[in-house]
């Protein structure tokens, strides 16, 4: 019933300006959203300094300053008994929310997107790992896990739902490629778990011709420098920073003729479904091959130059062929995904 309420807590950075809130990732606003036509949903994340990109359609948004206030607007949720918890990740703001929720015996539900083992990893090192297994531990164990890949939860029951993003607009008004040139296209945060950097080193020593537009951007200001290095020398790097309009992004998609995805950890990575959706192919290296899940159109390459040449020169040169396997996929859309998660929570 809508009548339920569905308290939703994130990591999440939400901006406001003039009454109206702005949520800093895509995902981020349209999971609450499409849960709002289940739930009353009272969305609680933290504050950003400057303005977002997405405008939220919610209302009921609790902004959070430091973690005191963030845990004051969970502890002040708790006075409706029949409230369910919504954990979109694991991160410290949502661990110690989690703590809080334990000890007053609240019905949690967990939303893995990745592996935050992977990412501490490539964000902090190896040394932190174990500092987020214990919250992994912790929250997995009294919680209901839903997750969008089954290797990030493998210890008992879970709940496997099929991520998108993807509406009716991606699946029409498709545009004819061109072939004339390779032109790669990389849609994602310019974050280290994200393999970008890695990966501009390698492409400026490729030996064949091709570009490469960079669809995002990062709050990592060491990893911006070097980054900004490698593009100030590179005429075949362009960098036209975040596109947060849906249809300006599927043509971006539809003006590019690989969809390029150097990650070195992912979940169910969105940009998957959305580039082959426009029947653009993928290329991922060995170490998200599992992301595959059956999909036609994704191609995995070794992290080097020569096989990410040959696999490159297959692809470009059996194109036709490759978006006709393409079309024989089945892409979940949003009000799938929606409806997945609002049917866990219900039971």
């Amino acid at each position: 019933m809508k009548n339920d309420e569905l308290i939703v807590l994130n990591n999440e950075k939400v901006s406001l300006e003039n009454n109206e809130f702005y949520s800093r990732n895509y995902n981020f606003k349209i999971l609450p959203e499409g849960l709002a036509r289940y739930f009353n949903v009272k969305y609680i994340v933290r504050k950003s300094k400057v303005k977002e990109n997405h405008k939220l359609n919610l209302r009921n948004v609790k902004i959070a300053s430091n973690i005191f206030q963030y845990i004051y607007f969970v502890i002040t949720s708790l006075k409706n008994k029949n409230s369910k918890y919504f954990l979109i990740c694991i991160s410290p703001y949502t661990f110690v929310a989690f703590l809080f929720l334990f000890l007053f015996r609240r019905k949690v539900y967990v939303y893995l997107i990745s592996s935050g083992h992977e990412e501490w990893k490539y964000l902090l090192g190896s040394w932190s790992v174990w500092i987020y297994h214990i919250m992994y531990f912790l929250v997995t164990s009294y919680s209901t896990v839903i997750a969008l890949h089954d290797r990030l939860y493998k210890k008992g029951e879970c709940h496997v739902i099929s991520s998108s993003t993807l509406d009716d607009k991606w699946l029409k008004n498709f545009k004819d490629v061109s072939l004339e040139k390779i032109k790669f296209l990389y849609v994602a945060r310019v974050n280290p778990e994200k393999g970008i950097y890695e990966f501009l080193e390698m492409f400026k020593n490729i030996k064949f011709e091709a570009e490469i537009s960079i669809i995002g951007k990062t709050k990592n200001l060491t990893l911006l420098k070097k980054f900004k290095k490698i593009i100030d020398k590179s005429d075949n790097i362009k960098f036209p920073g975040y596109i947060s309009n849906r249809k300006l992004l599927i043509e971006t998609y539809d003006n590019h003729n690989i969809l390029v995805l150097p990650s070195f950890t992912e979940g169910q990575p969105y940009v998957v479904d959305e580039a082959l959706a426009r029947k653009r192919p993928v290329l991922i290296f060995e170490d998200i091959a599992d992301i595959i899940k059956g999909r036609k159109g994704i191609f995995v390459s070794k992290r080097n130059i020569e096989s990410f040449t040959q696999t490159t020169n297959y692809i470009m040169q059996n194109y036709k062929q490759i978006q006709k396997e393409i079309e024989k996929n089945k892409f979940p859309l949003e009000e799938d995904m929606f409806k997945q998660i609002s049917e866990v929570v219900k039971k």
